[in-house]
């Protein structure tokens, strides 16, 4: 087996999308606990490794239209360079490690991680081809993420407002994300995936205007009306670096024709990439000096 086919048919660049485990850590007020801190980067792992299974399942799925993906035909297995039979040992000995080892570190934790695996499971066969279904899916898992970090931590001031915030960007970028598998693809849309053929550029427009909106709104709510921020409302200020990473990625999206892969986006855009670290210090910086 080629070790380097198989870690690339994983997908490490969108690993960091398992970073929103972290969010109990910060927001609970305990970035700086050593155990909970030791905890939370075991599940990252773990959540890592379970994300990992799941690529390699849909790559398997999807290899015959992948291969008529301008992009995705480069993937291992579309390629040739990964043979289905060895990354298939790998996603069953994957998960069979990895999710004894989630309730092990805790059992709550480890439902979750199974959930998770199980929606990601569902969403290779069959979610992925229900329009609209497809998207929410993805926002669930972000959820499932975010929730993942709970119980690691043992979280006694976390906000659902998180929840939704987490949940609505997800949208954003899902439908994004769709709305440039569309552009990319034109008329054979539908020969990739079922759902694309669902949708339309004016609608998700629409879908992408809605879900910008929600997202701003329900985090300026968040910052204001949350029982667990310091009651100086300094939490506002971070609202400004919320905003024009949005735009930025508005931008991104519709001038530059970019948002087929998320992860690439934040990695590489220099400017998106100081506004969230900006907004990240900003939220540190109040949360524990507040």
């Amino acid at each position: 087996m080629s070790l380097k086919a198989l870690i690339e048919a994983m997908r490490p660049k969108q690993w960091a999308k398992n970073i929103f485990v972290f969010a109990p850590l910060v927001f609970d007020l305990k970035l700086f606990h050593p155990v909970y801190l030791a905890r939370t980067l075991a599940g990252f792992v773990l959540l890592c490794l379970i994300s990992g299974a799941v690529y390699l399942i849909n790559d398997l799925v999807d290899a015959d239209k992948d291969r008529q993906h301008p992009r995705k035909r480069n993937r291992p297995i579309a390629s040739g360079r990964l043979s289905p039979r060895r990354a298939l040992m790998a996603a069953i000995l994957i998960p069979l490690l990895s999710l004894p080892a989630g309730f092990r570190l805790d059992p709550l934790f480890g439902a979750i991680l199974a959930v998770y695996f199980v929606l990601q499971i569902a969403y290779s066969f069959s979610l992925k081809n229900l329009v609209i279904v497809d998207a929410m899916a993805v926002a669930m898992g972000f959820v499932l993420r975010v929730a993942a970090g709970i119980p690691l931590v043992e979280a006694e001031r976390f906000s659902p407002w998180i929840y939704t915030c987490m949940g609505l960007l997800a949208l954003f970028i899902s439908f994004s994300k769709r709305r440039h598998e569309l552009t990319l693809l034109g008329e054979n849309a539908n020969s990739h995936r079922e759902s694309l053929g669902e949708y339309s550029i004016p609608l998700l427009d629409q879908f992408i205007l809605i879900v910008t909106t929600a997202t701003l709104v329900a985090y300026t709510l968040y910052t204001f009306s949350a029982p667990n921020l310091p009651p100086n409302h300094l939490m506002m200020l971070t609202v400004p670096f919320v905003l024009y990473a949005v735009f930025r990625y508005l931008y991104l999206v519709y001038v530059k024709g970019l948002g087929g892969e998320p992860e690439e986006i934040v990695l590489r855009d220099r400017p998106l990439q100081v506004g969230v670290l900006l907004w990240g210090l900003a939220v540190i910086l109040i949360m524990y000096l507040g």
